[in-house]
């Protein structure tokens, strides 16, 4: 397992690379060009400079999250080949700097969605949550303003200049079935995964966060028989998963252990995390440690222990702790106790290899 830690950049990250340096176990930076618009080709200056930032800590750029798929793609609008053909010479500008893994998501107009940034757990640290119910009654853009104004930081997915056009999104996407959607994803695949098997590079789609349909938007990444659906698609090693456990955990139906065990050799990335789920459809992402919430992230470590998993892992999101000031989900503190959790399940899965009742 190859561990790694997200990195939003020097002008975009509360977390400095010197930080990342000092945490046991860490070999790389999952990174992105943040001010490059969706759908734009990526300068390969750009891409270089990050290249040199990390490198001078000794850290490599192997995984790239997110080359975020425009709209135009997801919708099948006649300007999608436009698109992909950007996001084919990005692809081709990445192989030159070595990059391994690209992380990307299909969902429609949301990457992620949480009702609340920092909601306060009982020992005062606090989290990202999501209230089922807040969100049957509340405005779409009413929840893009709540986000926009509780960070200082870019977020990822909830980029202004994007969603600013949220009616017209919406209003594209009213009559767009799963099944569109499947045949899209379809059509982006058979042009880009010839190019990233061309180049060595892998790419892991993400699944949807959470697991089930937002404002009545289609979500397909989302269960065991969508991630068969989706690898059957374009039946390629390099058409893989970016598997996440806090996504997938969300829904207390989805046991991502015994994905791991199914879909091994297409895993290409592995984002570990904790959430505690709730009856009534609400969860909050909680430490790591398997015990504080409702992802046995002990079986998972051990699954991807058990199939001798070489390829990417982070220790994906954590919580606020300590008085940290932070990007939402990303402060350093939690993840790097994170990452310290997922290597002492590793290791002493190690120590005990071979043995009965290991």
């Amino acid at each position: 397992m190859k561990m790694t830690m997200r990195w939003f950049g020097e002008e975009n990250d509360q977390v400095s690379l010197q930080d990342i340096k000092q945490i046991p176990g860490v070999e790389g930076v999952v990174w992105s060009l943040y001010d490059v618009p969706v759908g734009e080709e990526w300068p390969l200056e750009k891409i270089k400079k990050v290249q040199e930032q990390a490198g001078s800590y000794g850290l490599n750029i192997d995984v790239v999250e997110s080359v975020n798929v425009h709209e135009d793609i997801k919708l099948g609008l006649p300007k999608r080949d436009y698109y992909i053909d950007n996001y084919i010479k990005t692809i081709e500008k990445l192989a030159q700097v070595g990059v391994k893994v690209i992380c990307y998501n299909f969902m429609p107009v949301f990457d992620w969605t949480r009702t609340n940034l920092f909601e306060e757990m009982e020992d005062g640290s606090t989290a990202l949550f999501f209230k089922n119910e807040k969100l049957q009654d509340i405005d779409p853009m009413e929840l893009v303003n709540t986000i926009s104004k509780n960070s200082a930081y870019t977020m990822p997915g909830w980029e202004p200049e994007r969603l600013k056009h949220l009616a017209d999104l919406f209003e594209q996407y009213k009559d767009v079935t799963e099944e569109d959607l499947w045949e899209n994803l379809r059509y982006f695949l058979e042009k880009v995964i010839p190019v990233a098997k061309q180049h060595d590079i892998k790419m892991g789609i993400h699944p949807d966060d959470p697991p089930w349909s937002v404002f009545g938007l289609p979500r397909i990444i989302t269960s065991k028989e969508k991630l068969e659906r989706f690898l059957n698609l374009v039946d390629d090693p390099y058409n893989g998963l970016t598997l996440c456990s806090g996504s997938l955990g969300a829904n207390p139906d989805n046991d991502v252990a015994d994905m791991v065990r199914t879909f091994a050799d297409r895993i290409h990335f592995a984002h570990i995390r904790n959430v505690k789920t709730y009856e009534n459809g609400d969860f909050i992402e909680t430490s790591h440690r398997t015990e504080d919430g409702s992802v046995d992230i002990n079986g998972i470590v051990k699954a991807y222990h058990d199939i001798g998993f070489t390829g990417y892992a982070r220790p994906d999101h954590g919580r606020h702790i300590w008085g940290e000031e932070c990007r939402p989900g990303y402060g350093l503190y939690d993840r790097g106790l994170g990452v310290m959790y997922l290597w002492g399940l590793w290791d002493a899965f190690e120590r005990t290899k071979g043995k009965v009742n290991a």
